[in-house]
């Protein structure tokens, strides 16, 4: 397991934009799983919406982006590197995420070709699927 500490060594985000709290599995270069635990407090709830407060879904495929890029940038020769977004697709958002939620972010590589490649991404919310999506990134 890593904390923020460690993932911090990975990858470049940081508070308040380091959309993970804790990576529970990781497979260098193939996959990681982590944890977003999602408060009241966090920033985007003031305007997202007051009466009703829902987690963007930009900022949900972002954290499966940040869990994905500590899969990619764990390996050896991607250090000290940042994984940029090339593209998003196929994303579906089943499910709203609000404060209290856990969301459980896996994000496994199933393309590479040089710096480029692709992560499917899947975030959960008690077991039930919240936002999927295919992620197209670039190391560099």
């Amino acid at each position: 397991m890593l904390g923020i500490k460690e993932i911090e060594e990975i990858i470049p985000h940081r508070h308040p934009f380091l959309l993970i709290d804790r990576i529970d599995e990781l497979t260098p270069g193939e996959s990681a799983v982590g944890v977003k635990n999602v408060t009241f407090e966090e920033p985007w709830f003031a305007g997202h919406f007051p009466q009703e407060p829902v987690m963007p879904g930009v900022l949900i495929l972002e954290a499966l982006a940040q869990t994905g890029a500590v899969a990619i940038l764990s390996l050896p020769e991607n250090k000290g590197k940042t994984a940029y977004f090339g593209a998003v697709n196929r994303a579906r958002f089943r499910k709203k995420v609000i404060p209290g939620d856990q969301l459980r972010l896996s994000c496994e590589i199933i393309q590479r070709k040089g710096p480029v490649g692709v992560g499917r991404a899947v975030a959960y919310v008690d077991g039930k699927v919240a936002v999927q999506a295919e992620l197209t990134f670039a190391v560099g």
